[in-house]
């Protein structure tokens, strides 16, 4: 069942709808605003309902704190080096909004966007055009991005079409902390890497593959994210933390690529997409801004795993290649899997 209410308005006087999505399993309240998944509520072990996304209570969260909390990210998701690129033998020069690289779409990304939707059945649809030059990127970008629940998961779809060869990486930014406690630190991870690709200073890969065994990266199998959050390895010192793209071993294959595990409140997340690589990002820059409920995001008080082609590929020939061709489709989907364990 969906059903819609007024969410608030944003300070240009825009109205922003919330959608809810509920099944009887799991309860999705998603907003035409940023397409943002603003909350979450799955089962614990002992049958409660669960919230395991961070986010805000009003419209104003959103637009005065940054993170991207939720929200739906383009043109391109990550860091491209320097705000620019060639492509076609054209220079681009793109919004500089994280030092001098452009970070998740650069000043008004996919996340700023009020987005035109319908209902089709159980599947929630939204559209809109990323016009062309918009953020300085070339060509009409044509977007749909479809959510539904199917049994214990959220399933994300996205789709584009473009008039001009352009890159496109596209994401959601979901926090999630599946326990009750204030950080994720206790929640067990497992990736389906075995390689990420290497940062420099500035968060840009370095266009090199790094293995993750012996590594403090090495979570082929259940590893919590705090045991090594904080060892003196340059990749951890550089990204804070963990913030960094696993390589996935099967891309271009739907498949299960990391599991989340919260011992208190039995809750086990599984990831499935078709993408080329995964941002494991640990909150390292959230910094006591209050969300939902006036709870306090500190400090790692959740993880994301954004599905995405490789930041900063359109720079980068030695990565899969992230450019659209005019004509073609762009097509992937990701899904969010619940379980949890029987008291």
């Amino acid at each position: 069942m969906i059903t819609q209410k007024q969410f608030g308005f944003l300070s240009n006087g825009k109205e922003v709808t919330e959608f809810i999505l509920d099944n009887g399993v799991i309860r999705a309240h998603i907003l035409n605003y940023g397409c943002i998944i603003n909350k979450l509520f799955v089962p614990t072990s002992s049958g409660e309902m669960h919230d395991v996304v961070l986010g805000y209570d009003n419209c104003l969260g959103y637009e005065i704190n940054g993170g991207y909390l939720g929200a739906f990210i383009g043109r391109v998701a990550n860091r491209i080096k320097d705000s620019k690129f060639t492509l076609n033998e054209k220079n681009y020069k793109l919004f500089a909004n994280d030092g001098k690289n452009s970070l998740h779409g650069g000043e008004k990304g996919f996340d700023k966007k009020i987005y035109a939707h319908e209902i089709e059945g159980e599947k929630l649809i939204f559209t809109a055009l990323s016009p062309d030059k918009e953020e300085g990127y070339p060509g009409n970008l044509q977007l749909k991005i479809t959510y539904y629940l199917e049994g214990s998961s959220i399933n994300l779809c996205y789709e584009c079409t473009t008039d001009a060869d352009t890159p496109v990486s596209l994401t959601n930014h979901s926090y999630f902390n599946l326990s009750k406690e204030e950080n994720i630190l206790n929640h067990e991870l497992t990736i389906n890497a075995d390689y990420i690709t290497p940062i420099d200073k500035g968060l840009i890969p370095t266009g090199e593959l790094m293995a993750v065994e012996d590594t403090p990266f090495n979570f082929t199998k259940a590893q919590k994210v705090g045991l090594y959050i904080d060892y003196p390895h340059n990749q951890i010192k550089f990204g804070g933390g963990y913030d960094h793209n696993f390589v996935l071993k099967n891309y271009g294959k739907y498949e299960k690529i990391a599991t989340v595990y919260a011992q208190d409140t039995g809750i086990n997340m599984d990831v499935y997409t078709d993408n080329f690589g995964v941002q494991f990002y640990s909150g390292n820059f959230l910094n006591n801004e209050i969300g939902k409920g006036g709870r306090i995001h500190v400090k790692r008080a959740a993880l994301c795993l954004e599905t995405q082609d490789f930041p900063n590929a359109i720079n980068q020939v030695s990565f899969p290649s992230n450019v659209l061709k005019a004509g073609a489709k762009y097509s992937h989907k990701t899904a969010y899997v619940f379980s949890v364990d029987k008291k």
